[in-house]
């Protein structure tokens, strides 16, 4: 046999590990940013592949159980910060979480197909339930915004991979509630519509009058898995639920932890982020404020900045605003005041609703919101304070005396 051939062995198995381990990565990437992933999903057969190596490098990292089938996928993310308000499904309030859980309740009924009109209809009669109505919900389909809502419903179940369109448009439908002919069928998947709910139990398990009260001891209970009481188990606990805070935000701060995670944090945050970083191929970032892990292909945020568009813009010059007021608190008036000065030389790309009087006022709000789901703000009402990572976005602490780069003390 060929010397040669011989030596070429080892080199061999050393590509093929990489390869393995690159689309291992890969897959976690994608699970994290899709964590329903239905049949038609790009990733699925990569995670299919490597579904053994998957399911115990999330359960061991995050304690989160994966669940791979041949027609989609289920990871369990349970989140560690349940006061985060930042979080939600762009375009919802209150009352079309309450229709998303109703449709969802009305297709678990459902044949495998269902019509956007069939839908709707049914839904009127989950809406006019005496305890709904007692909570101020109301829903009845008279109304365009209504039948909007609706349709939003709708396209969240379709990204979601529960439903699927066969023939139809929603805006016909929205446009044209008394034209028959405007509707839409969709099929129903079931494996999907049943992995919704990332819950570690679900509600109808509350015996009658021993549901808990407020939202968060709801949320609570949903994901809060039992902990054995011993030192072992509870150490895997607070390592997960800080492991999932790295994986799920943008920012760790050691200031929005409690004083056994701060403690457990600061000295395990270094392995921990290396484990998590060299999984997922994520890069690791510690700072005297906390940790991060950085995307640098910007695939993993949900929220992007910098990015293209008027918001982004207008956010990047809110976030050094609030940098160069570190500590000190900024009104929405104050930010839509300066966004005004700033509009005669940065405003010249900007949408035209955005260079118009009145309009910065809006575009503030938005960015404020945008810095807040970055971890770069904390809102409060109507004003918002900077937080540690923001120091980034300012362009001064980021030369030194003589102009050339400082080293960042911050995040």
């Amino acid at each position: 046999m060929d010397n040669k051939a011989l030596g070429d062995g080892p080199r061999i198995v050393q590509q093929q590990r990489l390869q393995q381990q690159d689309e291992q990565r890969q897959a976690v990437r994608a699970l994290l940013m899709t964590p329903l992933m239905g049949a038609a999903h790009p990733a699925l057969p990569l995670v299919r592949r490597h579904a053994e190596a998957l399911r115990d490098w999330f359960q061991r990292e995050a304690g989160w159980p994966l669940v791979v089938e041949r027609d989609g996928a289920r990871l369990y993310k349970h989140p560690a910060d349940l006061d985060d308000a930042t979080r939600g499904l762009p375009r919802y309030d209150r009352p079309r979480y309450v229709l998303l859980c109703l449709a969802c309740a009305v297709l678990e009924r459902a044949e495998a197909q269902i019509s956007l009109r069939a839908l709707g209809e049914r839904l009127l009669q989950h809406a006019a339930e005496p305890a709904l109505a007692a909570r101020g919900f109301s829903f009845t389909l008279q109304a365009q915004g209504e039948r909007r809502a609706l349709v939003t419903v709708c396209q969240t179940l379709l990204e979601l991979g529960v439903l699927q369109r066969v023939a139809g448009d929603e805006e016909a439908y929205v446009q044209g509630l008394a034209q028959q002919q405007a509707d839409v069928l969709y099929d129903v998947h079931r494996r999907s519509l049943a992995g919704v709910l990332a819950a570690v139990r679900g509600p109808s398990s509350w015996a009658p009058g021993q549901a808990p009260a407020s939202l968060r001891e709801r949320l609570m209970s949903l994901v809060q898995a039992v902990t054995p009481d011993h030192d072992e188990a509870r150490r895997s606990a607070q390592r997960h639920a800080l492991a999932r805070r790295l994986l799920d935000d943008p920012v760790v701060y050691l200031q929005s932890l409690d004083d056994a995670g701060r403690a457990y944090f600061v000295h395990q945050r270094g392995p921990m982020a290396a484990r998590l970083a060299d999984g997922s191929g994520l890069g690791a970032e510690h700072r005297a404020e906390g940790s991060a892990l950085t995307d640098d292909d910007a695939e993993l945020s949900d929220v992007l900045l910098p990015a293209e568009g008027t918001e982004s813009h207008a956010t990047l010059l809110v976030a050094e605003l609030l940098a160069a007021h570190r500590g000190a608190g900024l009104a929405l008036d104050e930010v839509a005041a300066h966004l005004a000065r700033v509009r005669e030389t940065q405003g010249r790309y900007w949408r035209k609703s955005a260079r118009e009087p009145g309009g910065e006022r809006e575009l503030a709000r938005l960015a404020l919101q945008r810095l807040a789901q970055l971890g770069l703000a904390r809102l409060q009402g109507d004003a918002a304070t900077a937080l540690p990572a923001v120091a980034r976005y300012r362009l001064a602490a980021l030369l030194a005396d003589d102009g050339a780069p400082r080293q960042a003390t911050l995040l």
